[in-house]
């Protein structure tokens, strides 16, 4: 590639960035209303990302969720409602950190369960081993082998 085609690549790469993103604007008229927003939107999970909070996530799904909480805020419902709403529509998962209840036990202990087996197992192993290595010391012939081996020039004698 030429210089002015990479210059030209380049020039389009940032141009685009710019077309992309998008500017921050607040969410409403009222602070209030923003704080609690961002407050509610912190508790609960994008369902596109997966691994981010509603109010850090830039998804369109995220955006439109944000603007059901804005709307059921300005309505007068409380977070409880609106959690149990937002629950009943999509399960516990839209919390970003689900109740411990009994649908949620393998979520919150499993990772306890399997490091306890994990290390269980690697003691049975590890006590199995060291039983099955007998110690038994050199006989005089071995000894003397052994010395006779250190000994000659970088262990070429063997007998």
């Amino acid at each position: 590639m030429t210089a002015r085609a990479l210059i030209l690549l380049l020039l389009l790469f940032c141009v685009s960035s710019l077309v992309i993103g998008r500017e921050a604007k607040p969410l409403t008229d009222d602070p209030d209303l923003d704080k609690r927003l961002m407050a509610l939107s912190q508790q609960l999970r994008c369902l596109v990302c997966q691994n981010e909070t509603l109010a850090d996530s830039q998804a369109d799904l995220a955006a439109d969720l944000r603007r059901q909480i804005k709307e059921q805020m300005k309505a007068g419902k409380s977070d409880a409602e609106i959690i149990a709403f937002l629950t009943d529509r999509y399960g516990d998962f839209v919390l970003y950190k689900p109740p411990v209840k009994p649908r949620t036990y393998l979520l919150w202990f499993g990772p306890f369960v399997l490091l306890g087996g994990g290390l269980f197992a690697l003691y049975r192993v590890i006590s199995h081993r060291r039983q099955a290595i007998v110690y038994s010391p050199l006989s005089p012939e071995e000894h003397r082998r052994a010395a006779k081996l250190l000994e000659s020039d970088n262990g070429k004698e063997l007998a």
